[in-house]
């Protein structure tokens, strides 16, 4: 890790690459309960990393009641990038979900992430490594899982990895 300490600080608008996944890999490590993830392909963020996966197998694993929901524009990333987390998928289908939008949603251009109902991530752009991260602050939450619930609506199909037919 870089010296994120002293750069990535909460609550303040941030740039990099870099950041970005490290501030990701803090969200993922924070949540206990709940994680809702929205983002165009999973491209940005680490998501194919050793790191990520061994965050949310932790999460998963931790708690029965531990939900993983994700919403994708393109799921092809994820299914030929992400094999770690499709692992997740074929293990812990019943708690961990991802869909992909029909056209409706295919105009929103940034991608959050929210903990608990408690912590968030949100990208500003996805051509920009723009973004801002917080704990512990609901209203923000609050907001960014009201729109979580308005793409929700946009669901196109789920992604499964399980052969359709016998």
């Amino acid at each position: 890790m870089t010296s994120a300490n002293t750069i990535l600080e909460p609550d303040t608008i941030i740039s990099g690459e870099q950041l970005y996944n490290e501030a990701v890999g803090l969200i993922l490590k924070s949540a206990q309960r709940e994680l809702l993830i929205f983002d165009q392909d999973l491209s940005r963020g680490s998501f194919s990393s050793l790191e990520s996966f061994n965050y949310l197998q932790n999460f998963l694993s931790a708690n029965i009641a531990s939900e993983l929901t994700i919403i994708l524009q393109d799921a092809g990333y994820f299914q030929q990038k992400c094999p770690r987390l499709a692992g997740l998928l074929q293990i812990y289908g019943h708690k961990m979900h991802v869909h992909v939008t029909n056209s409706s949603a295919r105009h929103a251009k940034d991608c959050f992430i929210l903990a608990d109902g408690e912590h968030y991530i949100k990208r500003i752009h996805i051509d920009q490594a723009r973004f801002k991260y917080a704990f512990n602050d609901r209203k923000n939450v609050e907001t960014l899982n009201n729109r979580f619930m308005e793409l929700t609506d946009a669901i196109g199909d789920a992604v499964t990895l399980r052969p359709l037919g016998l």
